[in-house]
């Protein structure tokens, strides 16, 4: 049967069947291999209360957990357990054996016992929890494979969809067991030094169906697990108009070559206090007054602190926010993995924002493993960005303030299409800040520099600064003027 014609089981989880092409290929055996605490048990139940909502009969195989450890792992969620037949599998034997060995009494026993309640219930789907029970009774790799084919034989030939859950050793995965499947998934939980436990699964194998290969992070909430699937920018291509978006600030629309374009990203370089949040802000309430929504995301102020620095500026956010038209989004970097925050801004897109915000990429590298990773998100979350029509705003700030040479925590500067760089400058005995434009992919753009000031009123600007010299170095000079020589 073809790829596109093979029937299909949902797995219960939106994002599980996104990364699985469209949800298990029905009548098939599948490995879900996972630590204790990656969310298997969790996993299974949805999957069998995905098949009870579709009016199939479905089977719950415990051979470690009692009836009431997983009635009450439902009501953590909210579920009830209505519909779903439990057979708990335990050790019911009193009394020491010492005629036969034990793999040959109880696993045998066992196994009838589970095959016998097969053929009562007659599910279209099943889920046996775990094999690592059925490896530890068998004690012989020969007995254990044997057993296994002859259950997968008696399972699939009924035109079943089974689950098995398994807890392998980190150094052996059981190899035996992946060959056998048609399909295998593995999840992870992973423990960072500080913030909450990150969780990720990947599809290992999945015979003859493609599916999206990588990483997805997940989480476990009330009402079960939301997976986020891994971004693959090049899957959502789609026509874009180019038009440049102005601020109607005349020194900084000239600055810009007329504006920022559409489908572009822009780095806003600079330390702390030189005004790159206030440049964002600028944007967004420009945005908002033409009437489209923005979806701004925020690692380092408070919600508070950001309407009460834009109120100051002049450029106050509430009614923006009130309407719909701007969306903020608190983010802790600790508590938020990064596949769930590319997910955030998907889904702020999905809803129509044109411009999305991020303030800033310090935060976001806060929640990476490494600096390599950063990168690879960021290309694929600009990509798509551009690929939507996106206008995107990423705001780095920088070590270091005036006659300090700047560094940036990691350089994406590649990245993104236009530069804007901010600095603050000495001068007279003052503090003074100015701006720059370094690169702008899409079109011209003032190669000057030009002094900006904040007050009530927002954003002033300067002429461009003709007359000093090493403005950029924090210290700059008066430029010297060679004198004409007389005839």
């Amino acid at each position: 049967m073809g790829h596109a014609t093979h029937p299909r089981c949902a797995s219960g989880i939106a994002g599980l069947d996104d990364v699985l092409g469209g949800g298990y290929p029905s009548r098939r055996l599948y490995l879900v291999q996972g630590t204790p605490g990656a969310g298997k048990t969790t996993l299974a139940l949805q999957f069998l209360l995905a098949g009870v909502k579709a009016g199939e009969r479905v089977l719950y195989i415990s051979m470690s957990e009692s009836r009431e450890e997983m009635q009450a792992v439902a009501a953590s969620h909210g579920w009830a357990l209505d519909g779903v037949e439990v057979l708990e599998v335990s050790d019911r034997s009193d009394e020491e054996n010492t005629l036969f060995h034990p793999s040959e009494v109880e696993l045998g026993e066992r196994m009838h016992l589970i095959l016998g309640e097969i053929a009562r219930v007659k599910p279209a789907r099943m889920v046996l929890d775990s094999c690592t029970e059925l490896r530890l009774l068998a004690q012989n790799p020969i007995r254990y494979r044997r057993q296994v084919l002859s259950l997968k034989a008696g399972l699939l030939e009924q035109n079943r969809t089974v689950l098995l859950i398994d807890n392998p050793s980190t150094d052996s995965p059981d190899v035996l067991l992946q060959s056998l499947a048609h399909g295998v998934l593995t999840m992870e939980q992973l423990h960072p030094n500080f913030g909450v436990e990150r969780r990720r699964l990947r599809v290992l194998k999945l015979r003859g169906v493609p599916y999206r290969g990588g990483y997805h992070d997940f989480i476990i909430q009330t009402g079960g697990l939301a997976v986020f699937p891994r971004l693959v920018a090049s899957e959502h291509r789609a026509p874009t108009q180019e038009a440049l978006f102005a601020t109607g600030v005349g020194e900084l629309d000239a600055l810009l070559g007329g504006g920022l374009s559409r489908g572009t990203s822009t780095l806003v370089m600079g330390p702390a206090g030189s005004g790159k949040s206030s440049f964002a802000t600028l944007y967004a309430v420009r945005a908002a007054e033409r009437g489209e929504r923005v979806a701004l995301f925020v690692f380092d102020e408070g919600k508070e602190t950001l309407l009460t620095r834009s109120r100051s500026l002049g450029m106050p956010l509430d009614a923006s926010i009130a309407s719909g038209q701007l969306t903020v989004h608190q983010v802790d970097p600790a508590e938020l993995s990064p596949g769930q925050f590319i997910h955030g801004v998907r889904a702020a897109v999905e809803r129509g924002s044109r411009m999305v915000i991020l303030d800033s990429l310090n935060g976001f590298l806060q929640a990476m493993p490494d600096d390599s990773l950063l990168t690879l998100q960021l290309h694929e979350l600009l990509a798509y960005l551009a690929q939507k029509g996106v206008l995107s705003l990423l705001l780095v700030a920088q070590h270091g303030v005036v006659g300090q040479e700047l560094e940036s925590p990691t350089d994406v500067s590649y990245l993104a299409d236009t530069v804007v760089l901010m600095r603050f400058f000495e001068s007279e005995g003052a503090v003074h800040k100015a701006i720059s434009v370094m690169k702008k992919r899409t079109g011209a753009h003032e190669t000057t520099i030009r002094e900006y000031g904040l007050s009530s009123r927002g954003f002033t600007f300067g002429e461009p600064l003709t007359e000093l010299r090493g403005v950029l170095s924090g210290i700059p000079e008066p430029r010297v003027r060679e004198a004409r020589s007389g005839a």
